[in-house]
């Protein structure tokens, strides 16, 4: 009986479906690390200055992303790019919820809840309303009260990511990032003069600061200026105001999702629930049962932190100082307003409702 030759023999479907997988993966992955590595790049040198020099490493980020823009409109490092601004900003989002746990939550007490819940709440329903008043999209006012309400900059990425893409899209988000991160940084210098001036107690001053500033790191630094347990209380306050981003993202999907149906628009793709809003509530929980190690706490933020820094970074890239410079003073004024209007709704439930007393 003749043998048949062993190079004739027919190829496994299986194994050239894997062969041809993994090609494609690698090819994937060489398109992908010119563009991840200069927004990786742009994340060591800012985080670098801002370590050594102060000042908001997003911000920083931002500029030298926006300095690289003409790495956006062609050549090797679009993909990364977008690779960058996309999929390692969800994965930074759904890390946050390594940060918060249901007991942080419940030791509040019943007080500085309901004051985070009514002021998240309108505050983006203010954003929105004055948005149109000022002739401004529903998406930018919606996207502005979202993240001077709930966690700055790290808020903005995630409604972002979780409205439907538009033509501004990146535009609205860059301007806002940039935005509410200069005006958290201008609460972090002033509202301690505040606390001061009002004679606040340490408790009402940790609610008053972890309830207006608009991101994590400028609360932790106002509050830990004042006193050790002003800046524990200021920072459970904060970390309250970022588990909302979970319902307010849930919500802004309810919405696009009824709009699509009112308008019957084929276009506009509606995002289902996120994955990485999935993965920030799994966090949440799995942290609640203290199953993650301190250790792994303090790791996962850090890579939570430097994901965003990275997100940015791809983000400011694909922006232009022509694109911002259309826009005009009108968001501006519209989260200067956000941003006076939670200060006054924070006061007025510490002073005349005695929250944190």
């Amino acid at each position: 009986m003749a043998q048949q030759d062993p190079n004739s023999l027919p190829e496994n479907p299986l194994k050239k479906h894997f062969h041809r997988l993994g090609g494609h993966r690698a090819e994937r992955f060489s398109e992908l690390v010119p563009g991840v590595l200069v927004c990786v790049t742009i994340a060591l040198a800012t985080t670098f200055i801002a370590d050594h020099y102060g000042g908001p490493v997003m911000l920083y980020a931002l500029l030298f992303g926006i300095s690289l823009h003409f790495l956006s409109l062609e050549g090797p490092c679009l993909p990364g790019v977008e690779f960058a601004s996309r999929t390692i900003l969800r994965i930074g989002v759904a890390l946050l919820g390594v940060r918060i746990t249901i007991a942080q939550i419940s030791e509040l007490g019943l007080g500085p809840i309901v004051t985070v819940i009514i002021g998240v709440t309108l505050t983006i329903l203010l954003g929105y309303l004055v948005a149109r008043m000022l002739g401004l999209t529903k998406e930018m006012g919606l996207l502005t009260g979202g993240s001077v309400a709930i966690c700055g900059a790290s808020a903005a990425l995630a409604l972002s990511a979780a409205m439907p893409r538009h033509e501004n899209h990146e535009r609205d988000t860059i301007l806002t990032v940039v935005a509410v991160t200069a005006l958290s940084t201008m609460a972090m210098v002033t509202y301690p003069l505040i606390v001061s001036v009002l004679g606040l107690s340490d408790d009402q001053a940790g609610v008053f600061l972890g309830g207006t500033i608009h991101d994590v790191a400028q609360v932790v630094g106002a509050g830990y200026i004042i006193s050790q347990h002003t800046g524990d209380v200021s920072t459970f306050v904060k970390l309250l105001r970022v588990a909302m981003l979970v319902p307010a993202v849930m919500c802004f999907i309810f919405i696009y999702r009824q709009q699509r149906q009112a308008e019957n628009a084929a276009g506009g793709k509606v995002p289902m629930l996120p994955t990485f809003l999935v993965g920030f509530i799994v966090i949440v929980i799995i942290n609640s049962f203290g199953l993650i190690p301190q250790v792994a706490v303090e790791g996962f933020t850090e890579v939570s932190r430097w994901c965003l820094v990275t997100a940015i970074a791809g983000l400011g890239i694909k922006t232009s100082f022509q694109k911002l410079a259309v826009v005009g003073w009108k968001p501006i004024i519209l989260m200067l307003i956000e941003t006076a209007f939670l200060l006054l709704l924070v006061l007025g439930f510490i002073l005349i409702g005695g929250v944190g007393s």
